[in-house]
């Protein structure tokens, strides 16, 4: 990669984690690509396998499925250490082809409700991930998340310059 390439990606560095209400946070980050191009890696399993997982936490995603649809479900298996698996599921509530995506998170009690919203402008997408749990306790329990979030949109833009994101549809 280029050096104006590069300082134009660090630029987009720009992710903000607002914790809105005892129950809400609130996800903000610019990255590189058209809506298109953003909303398949977040839907299509081959690409999401690709950047969703933070490399500094030494998981593994063993199983990635997704179906991307309103009533459709998806489910992530992440290995950690030795023995320790990790499983997340749930169910597509909206899928908006490039603009707006909500699903569930059914592992347990605790579970979000996650909306995610793709606005392009000018070539780049402003994706905001908005998280509502069922309690205060819920979301205090994912405190220190921030690095990892940070991370995983850090590996998105990765991905999206692997893809050509400035390439047309086909």
């Amino acid at each position: 990669m280029n050096a104006a390439r590069e300082g134009e990606l660090d630029s987009m560095k720009n992710t903000t984690v607002e914790r809105k209400s005892e129950r809400e946070r609130v996800v903000t980050r610019t990255v590189h690509g058209p809506a298109r191009l953003v909303f398949e890696a977040w839907t299509q399993a081959e690409l999401f396998r690709q950047w969703w997982v933070p490399r500094s936490m030494g998981l593994s995603l063993l199983a990635c499925e997704m179906d991307a649809r309103v009533g459709g479900t998806y489910r992530l298996v992440f290995c950690h250490g030795e023995d320790g698996q990790m499983e997340f599921h749930g169910r597509y509530l909206e899928a908006a082809p490039y603009s707006r995506l909500v699903w569930t998170n059914e592992e347990g009690e605790s579970g979000a409700i996650t909306t995610v919203t793709f606005e392009e402008k000018d070539g780049n997408t402003v994706v905001v991930m908005h998280d509502l749990h069922p309690s205060k306790e819920a979301l205090d329990a994912e405190s220190g998340m921030e690095a990892a979030i940070t991370e995983t949109f850090d590996q998105l833009d990765e991905l999206l310059v692997t893809l050509g994101a400035s390439a047309a549809p086909s």
